[in-house]
């Protein structure tokens, strides 16, 4: 099964501006993805295992290994279909 883990903080603006569409995306795909946010401030350790240097960050795994990475914000359609590229 595939993991969708977003790495956010609530003072960063792109990550508020991503916040509705990763809903969506997780309504949208439930039963297929597992989906996963992770508070860069409040579990910093699980941000620095993944290097996560700038946020958002978006990290798609399979069976627990990253296939994919993306920063920054972006349209639905465009996390979708980049989403869809691995279901």
């Amino acid at each position: 099964m595939l993991t969708f883990i977003d790495f956010y903080a609530d003072w960063c603006g792109p990550c508020q501006i991503m916040k509705p569409i990763f809903k969506e995306v997780e309504k949208q795909y439930a039963g297929k993805v597992s989906f996963k946010t992770v508070d860069v401030e409040a579990d910093g350790a699980l941000a620095a295992k993944y290097g996560v240097q700038s946020i958002p960050t978006f990290v798609i795994e399979k069976d627990g290994v990253e296939v994919a990475r993306r920063l920054g914000s972006m349209p639905k359609e465009t996390l979708t279909s980049w989403l869809e590229s691995f279901v």
